[in-house]
């Protein structure tokens, strides 16, 4: 399965190619790329409950991490979804950026983070979901900042970054920790880091399992926007509008939503796992919701309902039963499907007005029929509206709610004021822009280009299909999909219509009053929006938002600090820091060390002994020297008697080596002499003197190390082997100089490479002093 997830980015480094050759039809070549990859994933579809694809490469074997992949009802339901919205969106943005020259960037990066999140759904390794992981937060970094030169959209990647990429540390402390917990209970070092596996055993009971559990659900809020950690999605909206109907409806945000879906099976018996989810859920669904009342942008007006069903799956996972998960997977191919279309029809509005604020738009339905048509179709299905396919998602969730008794009636409470919310926001989104008197926005307003219909059009009639016809999703997906989710078989039988039992009636009495009420906030919204947004705002900035900008401006001020203390611009200040930290980093590891130096002292030999106070003697005569050149020459003395020692040992390499270098420190010092300021004895101050004992404690630490490293006995298995290689493997006798350039020659060429660099930097330098010199002309 590897080759689904390097095809994409093959894709995406010849996008911008592609571009230059083919300008806009690059686009439509490209959107080829994931619907292969999706009709090879719907190859295997109807996929049985219990059965499972794999693949498998080894990656480290040593530690037990190999590449493997899973294709089950969960991963196909997402790979699904990324490839079929990914490959409209691909479309929708040739047309949408037709005349920028930037469309091939763009079209390499949502290729680049659609094989991201591949990796994401397929990976059965823990280790190696978490490298895919890491690349959506990058590749949403780079497109949420697409626009690099406005510098909201810089600030909204830069946050987005922080907060995803915190998660994710804490996500990989989690998994470390997990992974350890696993060994440590019985399972092979090979299968400790398997998903798959990781759900034959419990671990609840052992002591890492609480920490490992907490740190994994923080990582998995912080990129499914969960509070108080919601606050990058809005702010993400700078980015172009194909990027956020990608990676705002079916991909980053649900990122978060797959790992808890996926890890229900390892976790899902914990109660703290029940209660942070269902609690943070609720929350979550409830403030979102109410959040996108109070503003104007189309796009942040989808992206706080974005948050509030986000909440509702997290909330849903968190309950666990079985109406939950199938609640669950109904809503996340009904979210996926209706904020994909309504995110692109935004775009198709603003491309066509150019705005997106909700006041200046109106009366547009005769200049765009087909846009409105398809909008009104997302935003039903938004609503929970029937016959469309989140009706049924709806109904489902109040069901799984009504299961509950005295947790479900509360959970019902929250579910329904947040849905009144999201019936209202549903409407707002299209019928204030497309119905109503025509505003002077909508004057010059044009049905946008085919490519741009495509999305909303295809993903709103599944919406439609699938709610007609959902007997066809539970076959080929539904139940597959409910059994990875909750660990256990669970067969899905949905209906648009499940007769007249109590419960149904119940939900369907729910979600009457929940339209009607949603129905009598929109008439009421237009009179009370001015005061809602006030509201809003002024909650908004004592939120969480205000203690990321606090914590980001204090984390600014302290480095600041911290560098004024340190960056004096005095180097030897520099070289004390430093030393200083090496001396105390070691002081203890070496006190640890004692016994071996202890154990080697009986084994020196007269002539190290004697080689060794030669030098200590070279070293404090050029202390003591009152003659710069006297200094330099006694230091050459004492590289020379180190020379001398390497020599002694068998290493005439590095003597050689010694001896150049000694050389070479000589004569540039002899020929900087002039430019170097007066030169000034130990004596001459206190602040030399401090120096010395700073470079005396650095020496015996040093000696002290490098004693303990030789009185070390370790396997000869490593040195036996380069030794037995070294002339059949690689034709060479010298095996210093085979394991240089032979066995670690990567290693090699980047210590060359950074010396390289190095000197390029020195002489670009040197090169702008000589120029800025020249500019200010004798003095």
């Amino acid at each position: 399965m590897l080759w689904l997830i390097l095809i994409p980015i093959a894709a995406a480094l010849m996008a911008p190619l592609l571009h230059r050759k083919l300008r806009a039809y690059a686009a439509v070549l490209l959107a080829l790329v994931p619907v292969g990859v999706g009709a090879a994933i719907a190859a295997r579809l109807p996929l049985e409950p219990a059965r499972a694809w794999t693949d498998e490469l080894p990656w480290v074997p040593d530690l037990g991490i190999s590449l493997a992949f899973r294709l089950d009802g969960l991963s196909a339901t997402f790979g699904l979804l990324i490839c079929g919205i990914g490959a409209l969106v691909l479309l929708y943005a040739g047309a949408y950026m037709r005349v920028d020259p930037r469309l091939g960037r763009l079209c390499g990066l949502l290729l680049l983070f659609l094989s991201a999140m591949l990796g994401v759904v397929l990976s059965d390794d823990v280790f190696v979901l978490f490298v895919f992981w890491e690349l959506t937060s990058l590749a949403s970094y780079l497109l949420i900042g697409f626009k690099h030169e406005k510098q909201d959209a810089r600030e909204a990647a830069r946050q987005a970054l922080l907060v995803t990429g915190s998660g994710g540390l804490a996500l990989l402390a989690g998994l470390v920790l997990l992974t350890i917990a696993a060994r440590q209970t019985g399972l092979a070092m090979e299968e400790a880091s398997r998903i798959s596996a990781l759900a034959t055993v419990d671990l609840s009971g052992h002591a890492l399992f609480a920490p490992a559990l907490l740190l994994i659900v923080l990582g998995a809020f912080s990129k499914s926007a969960q509070m108080p950690l919601h606050f990058w999605l809005p702010n993400a909206m700078t980015a172009p509008t194909p990027v956020s109907a990608y990676l705002h409806s079916a991909t980053m945000v649900k990122a978060g939503v797959f790992l808890l879906a996926r890890l229900n099976p390892v976790l899902g018996e914990s109660p703290l796992w029940h209660l942070l989810l269902t609690a943070t859920g609720a929350v979550t669904m409830l403030i979102g919701a109410a959040m996108a009342a109070g503003q104007t942008d189309l796009k942040r007006i989808l992206a706080y309902t974005t948050v509030s069903v986000l909440g509702t799956l997290t909330m849903l996972i968190g309950v666990g039963t079985d109406l939950a998960i199938k609640a669950a997977v109904v809503y996340l191919v009904a979210h996926a499907c209706y904020k994909a279309a309504l995110f692109m029809i935004a775009g198709s509005l603003e491309h066509a007005t150019g705005t997106r604020d909700i006041h200046q738009l109106s009366g547009l339905f005769r200049r765009m029929p087909v846009t409105a048509l398809s909008g009104l179709l997302a935003a039903l299905s938004m609503a929970g509206a029937p016959p469309l396919f989140g009706f049924i998602g709806k109904e489902l969730l109040l069901k799984a709610k009504l299961d509950l008794e005295y947790l479900g009636i509360a959970l019902i409470l929250v579910a329904s004021l947040a849905n009144i919310f999201l019936i209202a926001m549903a409407l707002v989104v299209t019928v204030w822009p497309f119905f109503g008197r025509r505003s002077s926005a909508a004057q010059t307003a044009h049905e946008a280009p085919f490519l741009m219909l495509a999305g909303p059009l295809v993903l709103s009639a599944t919406g439609l299909f699938v709610g007609l016809i959902p007997g066809a999703f539970d076959s080929a997906l539904g139940s597959a999909t409910a059994t990875a989710i909750g660990g256990r078989p669970i067969a899905m039988e949905l209906k648009l219509w499940h007769g007249m039992s109590p419960v149904a009636l119940t939900a369907l009495a729910i979600s009457i009053v929940t339209l009607t009420a949603g129905f009598a906030l929109f008439l009421r919204l237009r009179g009370w929006l001015a005061r809602i947004v006030v509201l809003v705002a002024r909650v908004g900035r004592r939120g969480p938002a205000r203690t990321y900008g606090l914590a980001f401006a204090g984390l600014l001020s302290l480095a600041d600090r911290v560098t004024r203390l340190t960056q004096t611009g005095n180097l030897r200040q520099y070289v004390r820091v430093i030393l200083l930290t090496l001396v105390f980093t070691c002081l203890y590891p070496l006190s640890r060390s004692l016994p071996l130096i202890g154990d080697l002292s009986s084994s020196w030999h007269w002539s190290e002994i004697l080689l060794a106070l030669l030098t200590m003697v070279g070293a404090l005569a050029a202390l003591a020297s009152r003659s710069r050149l006297s200094a330099i020459a006694l230091l050459g003395i004492t590289g020379l008697l180190i020379a001398v020692l390497f020599a002694l040992y068998s290493a005439p390499d590095l003597a050689i080596t010694q001896v150049m270098v000694e050389a070479l420190t000589v004569i540039l010092l002899v020929l900087v002499f002039h430019r170097l300021p007066a030169f000034t004895g130990l004596r001459a101050n206190l602040a030399r003197q401090g120096d010395a004992l700073i470079a005396l404690a650095t020496g015996a630490i040093m000696a002290g190390f490098v004693m303990a490293t030789a009185a070390l006995h370790l396997p000869a298995s490593v040195s036996e082997q380069l030794a037995n290689l070294s002339k059949p493997a690689a034709h060479g006798r010298n095996i210093v100089n085979v394991i240089l350039v032979d066995f670690r020659a990567l290693d090699t060429l980047g210590e060359i490479t950074v010396v390289a660099v190095a000197g390029l930097g020195v002489y670009a330098l040197m090169k702008l002093r000589r120029r800025r010199t020249a500019e200010r002309g004798p003095s």
